[in-house]
């Protein structure tokens, strides 16, 4: 088959700021372990241990400039280790992981918006997707996941929102500046306070190199009128090749429980805030009080599958959530069903392949435009791509296991590109 090329130019991200990263050496974007990129829908993100890059391709755009941010981070606070956009409607900021267990988001302008300590541990993944409610389908909802060896950590989408909403607002106001002269300098946090989030940990079967959420399941078969909300999550590792979870929320909470999450901590910092303007003066130095994380919730599990040598690498989940595809050190790759956790297709031979879920128009004439039509959901079909770096190729199946096309990449090593 004679080689193809499939591309379509969006505009130039060259610039010196590249330098930095590497740019101009060979191989410098995919030999680099330590460098990290993520797509927006007109700009690239690109971060090493201690910067981010932004840059835009939007000519029409005059602030799509290069924005640099280094965050300030301390030796207890780690490095750079993952990154992630965040948007929601006209809303659009990056998050940043750190290797100790750092939260950090910033405005594309390289404001700092928020900074919280998750779990002590390294960052191995950022996720934000859209998700459905269990109980209205026609309400799409967001989550941020944060994924730890071990640990899994969700932060609801609204709570994110109603954040950076206050955020944007109080800038448009110019009362941002204000506040920035009234923070605390030895309090990292946030000014809004702390968000809310669940905390699980996933280590019954080893270690996890990546996990995500898959969405809302029912409850167990003895709890059906509980209170509490459940997640499915997935994860990978060298231990089990995948394990899945089931992830307890309790929503009711108990008038001493509320006592002692909400009253407790609330006297004792006014305690402190107190002794602490009092004892200012005679304060020879200050030492920094470690930061706790919080209790576990409950997560227990459904199923693993071992199969040593066999060893997780890669996880991509569908925008609905409800497939996955697993990809080992053994050139397999495996679509997982998250709702019966069922493995239902196995490829092999794909060594050091990479997977993404994407949606296609099907079934209607894209090129006849003797009428205006609207497309709906119905329209498009679920897509799975695999790059094949070894082979050289792109394979693309429709959603009930059909090849639609191959590609024959002429440079393997753009699979990098694929991958974001």
């Amino acid at each position: 088959m004679a080689k193809r090329s499939h591309l379509t130019e969006l505009g130039c991200i060259a610039c010196e700021e590249l330098s930095e990263l590497g740019a101009g050496k060979e191989g410098w974007l995919v030999e680099n372990p330590s460098l990290l990129a993520v797509l927006d829908t007109h700009s690239i993100a690109l971060a090493d241990r201690s910067t981010v890059l932004i840059l835009g391709w939007n000519e029409d755009d005059p602030s799509s400039r290069p924005v640099k941010i280094r965050p300030s981070l301390s030796p207890a606070e780690g490095e750079i280790s993952a990154i992630e956009w965040i948007v929601f409607d006209d809303i659009r900021v990056l998050s940043i992981g750190t290797s100790n267990g750092y939260l950090l988001i910033f405005s594309v302008g390289g404001d700092l918006i928020h900074k919280q300590m998750i779990y002590p541990g390294r960052v191995l993944r950022l996720r934000v997707r859209e998700t459905r409610n269990g109980f209205s389908q026609d309400t799409p909802l967001e989550e941020v996941s944060v994924v730890m060896p071990g640990v899994i950590a969700r932060f609801d989408g609204s709570d994110v929102q109603t954040l950076l909403q206050q955020w944007f607002q109080e800038v448009r106001s110019q009362l941002w500046d204000q506040k920035l002269q009234k923070r605390d300098p030895e309090d990292p946090g946030s000014l809004y306070g702390k968000l809310q989030h669940q905390l699980w940990n996933v280590s019954k079967y080893g270690s996890c190199l990546d996990a995500a959420i898959t969405g809302i399941m029912p409850p167990p078969l003895m709890e059906l009128q509980s209170s509490q909300r459940y997640y499915c999550a997935v994860t990978i590792g060298a231990d089990a090749v995948l394990s899945a979870y089931r992830l307890s929320e309790d929503r009711s909470r108990s008038l001493v429980g509320t006592i002692l999450s909400k009253v407790l901590p609330a006297t004792f910092s006014t305690l402190a805030s107190f002794s602490k303007m009092i004892w200012r003066s005679e304060q020879t130095s200050t030492v920094k009080t470690d930061v706790k994380p919080q209790p576990f919730a409950k997560a227990s599990p459904l199923t693993c599958l071992k199969d040593n040598p066999r060893k997780g690498e890669k996880l991509t989940l569908s925008p609905s959530g409800k497939l996955a595809a697993i990809t080992d050190s053994l050139g397999r790759i495996l679509l997982l069903d998250t709702q019966a956790l069922v493995v239902v297709r196995l490829w092999k031979g794909y060594r050091d392949a990479f997977c993404l879920f994407m949606e296609i128009l099907v079934g209607r004439d894209t090129t006849s435009s003797t009428s205006y039509h609207e497309h709906s959901k119905s329209d498009y079909c679920l897509c799975l791509a695999i790059h094949a770096p070894r082979k050289g190729i792109v394979e693309v199946y429709l959603s009930y296991i059909v090849v639609v096309l191959n590609w024959f990449l002429p440079f393997p090593h753009l699979y990098n590109w694929f991958h974001f």
